[in-house]
């Protein structure tokens, strides 16, 4: 059933973001839509590839709403990559098996100014937007995302993911004045992307910074702190009530820097942080997602009983999205999964 005429519906996710506090808090998981599910593989297998898959509308918004109809998720997020961002700016994106992404050509060999961009390659994601917000029940959240201008940076440099994203760091020393023009290309492409996302209809908006961890506090300011800040002011321009999370993995000691530089209206934590420090340095109120071990879920039993209590214990007095630390694996078990739900909404 719909809401009253003139109300809005309820939505627990959204009103924790914009720092409600719910009891028992909204519950999603990143990757929620992957592998540990049998009907995503089922699709994946008839698709063939994985890129193929996120853009084709069809696929992806079922992708999207699968993890919605088993377990009743408070939020789901779309189903795409973070690297359709480079895609859209003119390299060219495919996924090898077992070897993960490759973008060519790596900037580490040519120059931002020799791609051609491509924004079309990004219409079929906004019509999985819309194919979703027209399906989702009325309570749920419908988040969307792009990955962090310095995260992205270190792909579209490498050209392929990297342990110690070295290529890119070594270019941000090198060539700062080259490197900056990278990231403010990826700022502007990014905004334009979430601003897509919103207006197809999404109702928040999360910045991977998967590599946030790799960067020395000086260089963490730069590439992280200030570029992130510079798309939150951006989309806040244009969408003032639409929150923005900001996932700095790895960021550990700087989340309070981040927090405060950055303007985001919620911080993801990964399962590294304590949650008893960072409810104690992370500013008042700020709502916090996150921080179960994904390998805790894994684990099941005593050892997910446990580590759950902790997270909720340490986050009673905030604003608080339960989440995972990183994704799901997809070796979890759906029997894991429903137990997560049965304690986080104990």
């Amino acid at each position: 059933m719909g809401s009253p005429v003139g109300q809005s519906p309820d939505r627990p996710l959204l009103a924790v973001l914009r720092g409600e506090r719910r009891d028992p808090p909204p519950v999603w998981l990143m990757r929620q839509a992957g592998r540990y599910l049998p009907e995503y593989r089922e699709l994946r297998a008839s698709k063939g590839g994985f890129l193929e898959l996120c853009y084709d509308p069809e696929s992806a918004a079922e992708v999207t709403l699968q993890p919605i109809r088993r377990f009743g998720f408070d939020g789901a997020i779309l189903f795409s990559d973070i690297l359709v961002i480079p895609h859209a700016l003119g390299q060219e994106l495919s996924f090898t098996a077992g070897e993960g992404p490759r973008l060519a050509p790596p900037l580490k060999n040519a120059a931002l100014e020799g791609l051609q961009p491509a924004p079309e390659r990004l219409d079929p994601i906004y019509a999985t937007v819309h194919r979703v917000a027209a399906a989702l029940p009325p309570e749920t959240t419908f988040l969307g995302f792009a990955g962090a201008p310095w995260t992205v940076a270190t792909y579209m440099v490498a050209g392929e993911g990297s342990k110690d994203h070295a290529d890119a760091r070594t270019m941000a020393y090198r060539d700062p004045e080259a490197f900056a023009r990278l990231i403010e290309r990826i700022v502007e492409a990014t905004v334009d992307y979430l601003d897509g996302q919103i207006n197809a209809g999404v109702h928040a908006v999360q910045l991977f910074e998967s590599w946030a961890g790799s960067l020395a506090p000086d260089q963490f300011e730069r590439w992280v702190i200030g570029p992130t800040r510079a798309i939150v002011r951006a989309i806040k321009a244009r969408h003032p009530d639409v929150p923005v999370i900001g996932f700095p993995k790895g960021a550990g000691g700087k989340l309070r820097d981040y927090a405060d530089g950055t303007m985001i209206d919620a911080i993801g934590i990964d399962e590294t942080v304590d949650p008893l420090w960072a409810d104690a340095v992370l500013p008042p109120m700020l709502p916090v997602q996150g921080n179960l071990d994904p390998l805790a879920l894994l684990a099941g039993g005593e050892a997910l009983d446990n580590a759950v209590s902790r997270i909720r214990q340490a986050f009673a007095g905030r604003p608080h999205v339960f989440n995972l630390g990183h994704g799901i694996l997809p070796q979890v078990p759906i029997a894991h999964v429903e137990r997560l739900l049965e304690l986080v909404r104990a």
